[in-house]
């Protein structure tokens, strides 16, 4: 069909052609097939093996020498275990707070950081900085900050409040842990959105305040929707990340008091440490997969939604 045909058919006819025009230079790669090999080598060795592997050992009861198959024991043990529910409920609080605050402050941030301020760029480096320190250098200092005869509590006092034990109250020890999370992580969530509001074209916010909007209808109508691929950009990865999360966690609690700040991650470090590899093995699988089931469907949801607005 020439161009000139293409114009005079009708829409439904143009539309069906664009598609199959579209799918005809998909098909047809710039690259040879070839080209491709090494990255399939590479993901291959250190994600496809490693992952089959782990569900083959995770049916097994094995040291580093032996394995002995025994079927879905280990998941039935491993549901058994006490502090697993904990972990779970545990493990779900720390992912939720940690995204909302996140997503929260990472936008209001973004905001502040992109309007026109004095020191802009030295504030963004400050945001920013946290994220680049050691995760266990981080669980350390905060540590030391948050013992009940430590700097924070003795600041509070300074003022006539008497400071809890934020790491040693079974109450506060999740959420004192999470709020180091977001102090940590939040200068990633805003410098994506930072890009994505950098990324708005400049004619929408002109065209809005000449109709007459406000800074909140501007914020509400253009700014939040036309930046919602960030929003789903730090959702997703604060999600994976919360979900996952142990390195903070074992650095400043090591899941306790008690139970009360275990995470699924922990409890299946717990196992590891006392020699049960197969048992940890097959609690990483159901990470895996809990992980997997949460975040696809949220993904695919996230992605219609942006293409909605």
């Amino acid at each position: 069909m020439t161009t000139a045909e293409t114009t005079t058919a009708p829409p439904a006819e143009r539309a069906h052609t664009v598609v199959k025009k579209r799918r005809t230079r998909r098909k047809h790669s710039p690259y040879p097939s070839w080209f491709y090999l090494p990255a399939a080598v590479i993901y291959g060795a250190l994600f496809i093996v490693p992952t089959f592997a782990s569900f083959y050992f995770s049916l097994t009861r094995w040291t580093i020498f032996d394995s002995k198959f025994i079927g879905l024991d280990n998941f039935t043990e491993f549901f058994q275990e006490p502090a697993l529910i904990q972990g779970f409920v545990n493990t779900f609080i720390y992912a939720m707070v940690t995204s909302a605050l996140k997503v929260v402050l990472g936008l209001l941030l973004g905001l502040l950081l992109t309007s026109q301020i004095r020191a802009r760029g030295y504030l963004r480096s400050v945001v920013f900085f946290p994220v680049l320190v050691s995760t266990v250098g981080v669980g350390i200092t905060f540590t030391a900050l948050m013992d009940p005869s430590g700097l924070l509590n003795k600041a509070l006092s300074a003022v006539g409040v008497h400071g809890p034990g934020w790491l040693t109250d079974p109450s506060f020890a999740l959420i004192s842990v999470a709020l180091v999370d977001v102090w940590k992580g939040v200068g990633l969530a805003t410098v994506i959105y930072i890009a994505g509001i950098v990324s708005i074209p400049q004619d929408y916010l002109e065209a809005a305040k000449i109709d007459g909007a406000g800074p909140l209808a501007l914020f509400r109508n253009v700014i939040l929707p036309l930046s919602w691929p960030a929003t789903s950009t730090v959702v997703i990865l604060s999600l994976i990340g919360g979900l996952r999360s142990f390195d903070l966690i074992w650095a400043m609690t090591r899941g306790g008091p008690g139970f009360s700040s275990d995470v699924v991650a922990s409890v299946i470090y717990k196992q590891y440490q006392a020699g049960f590899y197969g048992l940890s093995t097959a609690g990483n699988v159901i990470l895996f997969l809990v992980v997997t089931a949460i975040i696809v469907p949220l993904a695919r949801f996230l992605s219609r939604k942006e293409v909605e607005r």
